[in-house]
């Protein structure tokens, strides 16, 4: 039976904070015989597996040894470690997938093997030559506001406002707790699960530990990199274009790489799910719009921390504090579709004459706009950008949404509702 043991530590119960994406996870391992998390390192995906799986045994691959035998001889390892089991960390232990499927087929039990990954395209390749069918791809990334308060049981704001087509009814949404802190503390410390732990004073502590680690471990597996302070130069200026449009020839000029290595250090970001994009959303009917895709790092403490923001009154004033907003609402989305089985497209929209909305999320033949602001009071000016996607597409009763500072749900006119940075669901 799968589900929380109720006989987990006491430890574990009072320190974990439950995720988005555990009733989808709970279903996959209902439905496949595996379960595959993917997402960058320290995200949470063994605490959330041990957390939903506690009677689950755990296995932990490293890089640079060859654990229980898995890569010299996968028989006698999935002999000796029957299913259920939780393979953490499986790209250093390739070897292993081929076998993993012939293993599986000897049984009809769905949930056999959960398997954890921070490097997309070493385990996507052995799935997809080995597992297909057989393994359900969830992702998992660093915590949200309501994850972060202990609430992420609740459903996201935006499956609900998605399920009811868009309908502004801000009835339905409320606000965190004003313990939570605020916007600006929310940008500069991020959302690594493990900075639960730390106080404001230390959180910088944490984010170089965790640069550090993944600049000497994850970023050389799936790339090359030979000049380790040229691609932190590359990771701190990518920090400081959070937001933007990527254009690689640019990027590698501004740093003296050439635009070919920027574009295969860009991918490597991918690989490790440090940096996100969005691609241009078009429509062939129309013309003049910019067809490049909009970046994002993954996390606005590692932003935060690359730029040298040392705290919230550095967000405030830095010109970079719009684009960390994006980004943390952008990232915000993508964890919140993260828990339905029917993603939206999710694209961004800008013409050649500058009206651009932040994300426009393409469902059943319905486009949902998403405008962020970082600013407490919202004025007709703000709705610039949705009222020129609408008027192009002549779709003007496009369900839209104004994500911002403020702390009030409400009506800004029949199909668009702003929506505060912190919103959840009111309790019914």
């Amino acid at each position: 039976m799968f589900g929380k043991d109720a006989k987990q530590s006491m430890e574990t119960a009072s320190t974990y904070k439950p995720r988005f994406i555990e009733k989808r996870l709970l279903n996959c391992a209902k439905l496949f015989k595996s379960v595959m998390l993917l997402g960058p390192r320290q995200c949470g995906k063994t605490t959330l597996l041990r957390h939903v799986f506690p009677e689950v045994p755990l296995v932990t691959f490293e890089r640079n040894r060859d654990t229980h035998g898995a890569r010299s001889d996968p028989d006698g390892f999935l002999k000796a470690f029957p299913p259920p089991l939780i393979l953490d960390e499986a790209q250093y232990a390739p070897e292993l997938f081929s076998t993993l499927k012939r293993f599986m087929d000897l049984r009809d039990e769905r949930g056999q093997y959960f398997i954890t990954g921070s490097q997309n395209p070493l385990l996507l390749r052995e799935v997809g030559e080995s597992m297909a069918g057989r393994v359900a791809i969830l992702d998992l990334d660093f915590m949200d506001a309501p994850e972060l308060a202990g609430i992420g049981d609740r459903t996201p704001w935006l499956n609900v406002w998605l399920a009811d087509k868009g309908v502004a009814n801000s009835l339905k949404y409320t606000v965190l707790p004003e313990s939570s802190g605020g916007a600006l503390r929310a940008l500069w410390r991020g959302g690594m699960p493990e900075l639960a732990r730390f106080d404001d004073a230390s959180v910088h502590e944490l984010l170089g530990s965790y640069f550090q680690t993944y600049v000497e471990r994850d970023a050389r597996v799936p790339g090359e990199i030979r000049s380790e302070a040229d691609f932190v130069n590359f990771v701190t200026l990518c920090s400081a274009l959070t937001a933007q449009e990527v254009n690689f020839a640019k990027l590698g000029r501004d740093i003296g790489i050439v635009p070919a290595t920027a574009k295969k250090w860009f991918h490597n970001l991918r690989a490790t799910f440090q940096w996100r994009e969005l691609p241009a959303y078009s429509r062939n009917a129309v013309k003049r719009l910019s067809g490049k895709p909009k970046g994002y790092l993954s996390d606005t403490g590692l932003v935060c921390f690359l730029q040298h923001l040392d705290g919230v009154r550095a967000v405030n004033s830095s010109p970079l504090k719009g684009a960390l907003f994006e980004t943390w609402v952008v990232n915000s989305l993508r964890r919140q579709l993260g828990t339905i089985s029917a993603k939206p497209g999710c694209y961004h929209w800008r013409t050649i004459a500058g009206a651009e909305v932040d994300a426009v999320l393409d469902l059943g033949g319905v486009r949902y706009l998403v405008e962020v602001k970082c600013k407490t009071n919202l004025d007709v000016h703000d709705l610039s950008g949705i009222r020129a996607f609408r008027k192009t597409y002549n779709e003007a009763n496009a369900p839209a949404v104004v994500v911002y500072t403020g702390d009030v749900c409400r009506p800004l006119d029949a199909h668009t509702l702003a929506m505060p940075w912190n919103a959840i669901l009111n309790k019914t």
